[in-house]
């Protein structure tokens, strides 16, 4: 057959009569081609791909304007795909909407606005199960097992917390439903240096606990330096893509979007 290989000397199989259970499944969730904006007539996303596999850790870097923000929003059903797909597991979820995504395991954690700033710790917490309130006890076991410091402030208002504080009231909200892939809109932005390595350390650990994460972020090497794989857009298109590793050696991703050489 055209296109498989032998090996061994042994004919290979026909893809149609390899046993199911032997099946590459398919991408957790994936953007195939994709074109989005807010405005009619005007394209932020231009057949914009992207996948994230069952336990990876993927970036998506690039200037500003590039079209970050939006493809998660795109994923995340708050953006109108006006053609291509969004894919779940496979399934096409195009256009369903965020409630329907978060009861199908994936969790958004935007960039602002991301806590209930008149709430408390544990009532926003509690919100993060708005649409399964008895999952509360076991997930906050789980998620202050993580993130130890919001079980010592659950009555505390999230409004007065430090910003690196909000960024684990928000990131705990977002996992309350035990998402198994968690999107991450610029973890990192507004927070000091010491709070940033803070938040990539936390980012680490929810990986480390078993989601997959799709991050934007606009510290570039920071995000390549802990993905599995990245994406780097521009103008709305993918311009590279790779391991976060090679991504980081390549000399024209250094030259155009990292801005300096990197210390080996």
């Amino acid at each position: 057959m055209k296109g498989l290989r032998h090996l061994g000397g042994k004919s290979a199989t026909p893809l149609d009569q390899v046993p199911v259970d032997m099946a590459v499944p398919p991408p957790l969730l994936s953007a195939a081609t994709v074109t989005a904006g807010y405005f009619p007539g005007v394209d932020i996303l231009n057949a914009c791909s992207l996948d994230v596999n069952k336990g990876e850790l993927v970036g998506i870097v690039g200037p500003n304007g590039a079209g970050k923000s939006t493809l998660l929003k795109a994923l995340f059903g708050l953006l109108q795909v006006r053609s291509g797909q969004v894919l779940l597991r496979g399934e096409d979820v195009t256009g369903r909407s965020a409630p329907f995504l978060v009861s199908a395991g994936v969790g958004y954690v935007p960039q602002v606005a991301n806590v209930f700033a008149e709430l408390s710790v544990e009532e926003n917490l509690r919100m993060g199960v708005y649409r399964n309130p008895k999952l509360f006890d076991e997930r906050y076991e789980k998620v202050v097992e993580l993130f130890p410091l919001l079980a010592e402030r659950t009555r505390q208002r999230a409004g007065l917390m430090s910003g690196g504080e909000r960024q684990m009231v928000a990131m705990g909200r977002g996992l309350m439903m035990n998402p198994e892939v968690l999107l991450l809109d610029e973890p990192s932005a507004g927070l000091s240096p010491a709070n940033q390595s803070a938040a990539f350390e936390r980012i680490k650990q929810i990986h480390n606990s078993g989601v997959s994460i799709i991050i934007v972020e606009q510290n570039a090497r920071r995000c390549l330096q802990i993905c599995d794989r990245a994406y780097v857009l521009d103008q709305g298109r993918n311009a590279y893509e790779g391991t976060g590793r090679s991504l980081l050696a390549d000399p024209k991703v250094v030259e155009l979007y990292l801005g300096t050489s990197i210390r080996r």
